[in-house]
């Protein structure tokens, strides 16, 4: 267990996790509100909802060091990490994929027809990632995507249909996460360059990297601001908002183009933070309404 918990970094879970739950919050105070009939109670809802979250980003994870097998045995950095390190063989790799895509898609099935029915197209674009670096230095944003679906997923877990707000707050995750992803991948800019890999720092240099993450976060701002005036939000919302926005421009303080020893607080431990932070105050916001 240990083995495949460091395999998919399971603690990395915090990034995507706590939108979700604010995202079936939302959902909860949209029936309140509209007074719809829940077909099932809101604590089983909250139980699949995880277990959708799990098992999807442990398939995803895992694809993707299965899939980087050949290439992270070739980078210093990546080198020690499971498959490669022969801790993790292949097969079991993809014994471990299948099992957990299969249990994604069962536990769709038992929320409403329209998750089982768009599960498969979660499955495409969070496995498809994985191979998005090898044609496209776009890659970052169908990272982005994949989390972005985790707010929008559990809204429609429990109201079986889309609205605009978590459209909304999907989208902030998309350049959020697609802006700290540009981060992280600064420390690979001299290897995927070497080896034709695409990314936005291979692409364009750290320098103007960093200045595209600044802007994709500047988005991130303008899409939280625009859920907040959406959903009604007062001094509760705001003040997480505020401090989630603060720790953005933390990490872009820390980091500097000839200067990449903080990324990892940046990447993690900054916007782990963040994400718990926003999403307490979110989820406290809606349930003081």
């Amino acid at each position: 267990m240990k083995k495949y918990l460091s395999l998919i970094k399971f603690a990395h879970t915090i990034f995507a996790l706590p939108f979700a739950l604010l995202g079936l919050f939302l959902g909860l105070k949209y029936m309140e509100i509209h007074q719809l009939e829940m077909d099932k109670p809101w604590w089983q809802s909250l139980i699949l909802v995880v277990l959708c979250m799990v098992f999807a980003r442990s398939a995803a994870m895992a694809f993707n060091r299965y899939v980087d097998r050949d290439i992270d045995s070739e980078n210093e950095r990546t080198a020690t990490r499971e498959i490669p390190a022969g801790v993790i063989n292949p097969r079991q790799a993809m014994a471990f994929i299948i099992i957990n895509s299969v249990l994604f898609i069962t536990t769709t099935a038992f929320i409403n027809p329209l998750c089982l029915m768009l599960s498969p197209v979660a499955l495409l674009v969070i496995l498809g990632y994985s191979y998005t670096k090898r044609f496209t230095a776009l890659c970052h944003l169908v990272l982005g995507l994949g989390l972005a679906l985790a707010p929008v997923g559990a809204f429609i877990a429990v109201t079986a249909h889309f609205e605009w707000e978590p459209i909304i707050l999907g989208l902030a995750v998309l350049s959020w996460v697609s802006g700290f992803d540009i981060i992280y991948a600064l420390q690979d800019e001299g290897f995927d360059k070497e080896h034709d890999l695409n990314s936005i720092p291979a692409l364009l240099g750290k320098n103007r990297a960093l200045n595209v993450s600044i802007w994709l976060h500047l988005i991130t701002a303008a899409m939280i601001i625009l859920f907040g005036m959406l959903t009604g939000g007062s001094w509760i919302f705001w003040v997480g908002a505020g401090i989630f926005l603060v720790l953005l421009i933390y990490q872009h303080l820390i980091v500097k183009p000839n200067d990449l020893s903080k990324v990892n607080l940046a990447f993690f431990t900054t916007n782990g933070v963040a994400s718990v932070v926003f999403a307490c105050f979110g989820i406290g916001e809606l349930l003081m309404m």
